[in-house]
């Protein structure tokens, strides 16, 4: 039987299948592995169901141990056991502490935690980013991964980690400069890079 790999991958054949699969798709991959052991990757733009297959196989083909959040009421059977396999984290909305307070504890039992979000938090047009990834990454200290799918050069990847200022502005306008050129597969259903306020 294989051995886990570092990253998370438990067979190299997973491994080559999922890049084989990209590439047959006519998507090439590029990866910059994170330095630290925790942090957030934000995934924009979000705009279709596509988006969460070819970030799976993104995630498979380089061998990114990442996880993402979800409501604990999807964590159910017959599904849960599949979710927590595929690096899903049941949140509970409704605990005191919050959404990024359950998430922080959530870090702070994990030697190794990198949480992929979507920022705009839908498919849908929007006109502002949810705050999440923002006030966890402060709060926490984390740096944030830049991660894409743009479906203008068919290319999926993180190139680009980012250590907060709490500057919105500024940390904002960083952001709105490295997006500019990446498309989703409905651009018109990109929302604006900016929260909301």
């Amino acid at each position: 039987m294989a051995r886990p790999s570092p990253t998370g991958v438990p067979h190299r054949t997973t491994q080559r299948l999922a890049a084989v699969i990209l590439r047959r798709c006519g998507w090439r991959s590029i990866y910059t592995p994170p330095r630290a052991a925790h942090g957030i990757i934000i995934v924009y733009p979000h705009t279709s169901n596509w988006d969460f297959i070819i970030g799976l196989l993104f995630k498979f083909a380089v061998g990114l141990r990442a996880n993402w959040a979800g409501k604990d009421t999807l964590f159910r059977w017959p599904l849960r056991r599949l979710f927590v396999r595929l690096g899903g984290i049941p949140v509970n909305r409704r605990a005191r502490s919050g959404l990024v307070g359950s998430l922080l504890e959530e870090f702070s039992r994990r030697d190794w935690m990198w949480l992929a979000l979507a920022p705009e938090g839908t498919r849908a047009r929007t006109d502002h980013w949810k705050s999440g990834f923002y006030r966890l990454a402060l709060a926490g200290g984390l740096p944030v991964a830049l991660g894409f799918i743009d479906y203008g050069t068919r290319t999926v990847g993180i190139d680009t980690y980012l250590e907060l200022s709490g500057d919105v502005e500024r940390d904002f306008a960083v952001l709105r400069d490295y997006y500019a050129t990446k498309r989703g597969r409905r651009p018109e259903q990109a929302g604006d890079i900016r929260l909301q306020g």
